[in-house]
């Protein structure tokens, strides 16, 4: 999915934000970024959605060697990828169902009348479709970062990169928010995610790739937020006030809506979730895993 090889990234100032990154992202993994202020953690980001060109390497993202790829196909490339932004960026006179089509319509992707059937769904996912006619300003901010992800998965691609998603949010809003990244990963969609959210890191045990100056100093399976044994740095983002509704769709168990058995839709190109599994809703326990105990399986 994500081949990464020798990636340098200069700018115009001199300042080098990323040296010699080499990274492999394979389909279906999930991947937390971590690492200080100015660590290169968005310029990577930047990198993998065509927003920025590598100075030098290889970046190979979806088949696509973005290098040498032209302008003109640039927009195409980026309908292939879901984008989540920390800022939200909903349309603030749009109500949540006109947010999320707008995905669709600027690709040009649904057929004749199965636009709102594809909105739905991804509402359903992500727990709003009682909301769907709602304003951002009438939702929490949780509520607004679900109806982003809703937007960023409607179209059903294979790739979602999500840049401090949770960094203005409640700590328990966050984890809800990264537990529904992870249901929809566990649906066959690689997750690339950027944060400073050192809770969310040790809770969720995903693969963790940490960055300092611009180079990779840390690939961990099953990573934490800090290397063992050295003590975690402050959290950051500040708190917003404002409850959240629980992520509970409409039509079926928590995360997994009913797919029709015919016709496109968001879920149909995902493939289901594993037999017997049962989505987290809590948060885990405070404490650490004891050192040398097998990490648990995500």
């Amino acid at each position: 999915m994500i081949v990464l090889r020798n990636v340098v990234k200069t700018y115009a100032t001199g300042k080098q934000a990323l040296s010699g990154i080499t990274l492999t992202v394979p389909r279906n993994d999930f991947v937390f970024l971590v690492g200080g202020n100015g660590a290169g953690k968005s310029t990577l980001l930047k990198l993998l959605i065509r927003a920025e060109v590598a100075t030098a390497g290889v970046v190979i993202v979806a088949g696509h060697d973005l290098r040498l790829l032209p302008e003109s196909r640039v927009p195409a490339f980026r309908q292939q990828i879901g984008i989540v932004f920390q800022d939200i960026r909903l349309f603030p006179e749009k109500t949540l169902f006109e947010n999320v089509a707008f995905s669709l319509q600027v690709s040009g992707q649904p057929r004749r009348g199965k636009t709102k059937e594809l909105v739905m769904e991804a509402l359903d996912l992500v727990g709003l479709a009682a909301y769907a006619h709602r304003f951002p300003h009438q939702v929490s901010g949780g509520e607004q970062q679900r109806a982003a992800i809703a937007r960023a998965i409607v179209r059903a691609p294979p790739l979602l990169i999500a840049d401090e998603p949770t960094a203005n949010l409640p700590p328990d809003v966050a984890w809800q928010l990264v537990q529904l990244l992870g249901e929809i990963n566990r649906r066959g969609v690689t997750v690339v995610m950027a944060t400073h959210d050192r809770e969310v890191v040790d809770g969720m045990k995903r693969r963790v790739v940490e960055l300092v100056e611009g180079r990779i100093i840390r690939d961990q399976r099953y990573g934490t937020f800090t290397p063992s044994g050295t003590a975690p740095a402050a959290s950051g983002g500040a708190a917003l006030s404002g409850a959240s509704t629980a992520l509970t769709p409409t039509s079926s168990s928590a995360l997994y809506p009913v797919v029709p058995p015919a016709g496109p839709n968001v879920l149909a190109a995902l493939p289901p979730p594993p037999v017997g599994h049962t989505a987290r809703t809590t948060r885990p326990p405070a404490a650490a895993t004891p050192s040398g105990t097998p990490p648990q399986a995500g």
